[in-house]
């Protein structure tokens, strides 16, 4: 299992929603530039405890926050 996750985005409104959501449940995450591994069309990420993956994409889903992707992150 990878140490961190990253959550993609098409947009920064996106990535702004999904760190407020994300808060909201008291995880842990942090905004970052995306990873150059990964193509996306928005220049933010956000990094967050690998282990919480399905916890992650489960809230942003229930938000309706529209993601690019969630990937592990080496």
């Amino acid at each position: 299992m990878s140490k961190y996750g990253v959550v993609l985005f098409h947009t920064t409104s996106s990535a702004m929603r999904a760190e407020k959501t994300l808060k909201q449940h008291s995880l842990e995450i942090k905004m970052i530039p995306t990873p150059r591994q990964f193509s996306s069309d928005c220049g933010i990420a956000l990094r967050f405890d690998g282990r919480l993956a399905g916890s992650v994409g489960e809230f942003l889903e229930e938000a309706r926050v529209e993601i690019a992707g969630i990937h592990p992150l080496d």
